[in-house]
């Protein structure tokens, strides 16, 4: 796995955080130093906290578990949406739903009602229904496609929960640690780190910040997929091999069957038909 870089998250702004009377004490350990009345982040510890977050997920993502991530901020949606949909994974950059997770059986049919509608444009029921009924179900369909469009394939509870802003979506993390769902979150100077299992700390409020330490966590998690991917197809190869030994000896003992079983009848056949042939000529 690649690890990070210093004068990358250097260059994107990521040691920059927030005022001093702004800051929360448990955010100590990571600040460096104030300048200007702001808190500058520790980056040496930001690399290591990426690695570390990047590590956990690649295994999570090796394992064929889902990660959900939530960003809800402006300046991450756009940047959220076009990462995570190239590892095709699961994500909420619109408001996010109370009791998504804690409640997520109803959330699941919501999901399938989306479902339903997508197949009566398919199979020609939606084409019978009056011009209102069709105007109804067509904004009712765009609000569900807004809210839960791109969690359609998150089929069970996600195994990891990966937040932009801890401050923002504090109703997600409450959720999750509900659950005992793993947190990963970038931590500004204003959020308290131990409200997430691995928090990265970090400024939430930069695109360039922002983009910069999901393209590493994205890329981790997009080689625990291949990984995944690497050892199914091994195992496939595995079993034909098995499969291929299992099948050549019953060859074998067929051919030996038919040597023993129907050449020597053929022969015994074969002597007494002569026998017989013999005993005639002589009476």
């Amino acid at each position: 796995m690649a690890r990070s870089n210093f004068d990358e998250l250097l260059e994107a702004g990521v040691h920059f955080g927030h005022l001093k009377r702004k800051w929360h004490p448990a955010m100590a350990p990571y600040i460096f130093m104030e300048r200007n009345g702001i808190h500058i982040i520790d980056l040496h510890k930001t690399v290591a906290k990426i690695d570390e977050a990047a590590e956990a997920l690649q295994k999570i993502a090796r394992s064929g578990r889902k990660i959900l991530f939530v960003a809800t901020k402006k300046q991450a949606k756009e940047i959220v949406a076009s990462k995570v949909k190239e590892i095709n994974m699961p994500y909420i950059t619109e408001r996010w739903s109370g009791g998504m997770l804690t409640n997520f059986p109803t959330i699941r049919k919501a999901v399938k009602k989306m479902n339903t509608i997508d197949k009566m444009e398919v199979d020609g029921t939606f084409g019978t229904l009056s011009k209102r009924e069709k105007l109804q179900i067509s904004r009712q369909r765009e609000k569900l496609e807004k809210n839960l469009g791109s969690i359609v394939s998150l089929t069970r509870l996600p195994a990891a929960l990966f937040v932009v802003d801890i401050v923002r979506e504090h109703i997600a993390i409450k959720e999750a640690q509900r659950l005992n769902i793993p947190i990963f979150g970038i931590v500004d100077t204003n959020s308290d780190p131990n409200l997430v299992d691995f928090a990265i700390p970090g400024n939430d409020d930069a695109a360039k910040s922002i983009e910069i330490i999901l393209s590493k966590i994205c890329d981790a998690i997009q080689q625990g997929l291949e990984e995944r991917k690497i050892e199914k197809d091994n195992e496939v190869a595995q079993e034909s091999k098995k499969t291929e030994t299992k099948e050549a000896p019953s060859k074998k003992s067929d051919e030996d069957s038919d040597d023993n079983g129907d050449v020597a009848p053929k022969k015994a056949v074969a002597r007494k038909t002569t026998a017989r042939k013999t005993t005639t000529k002589k009476a």
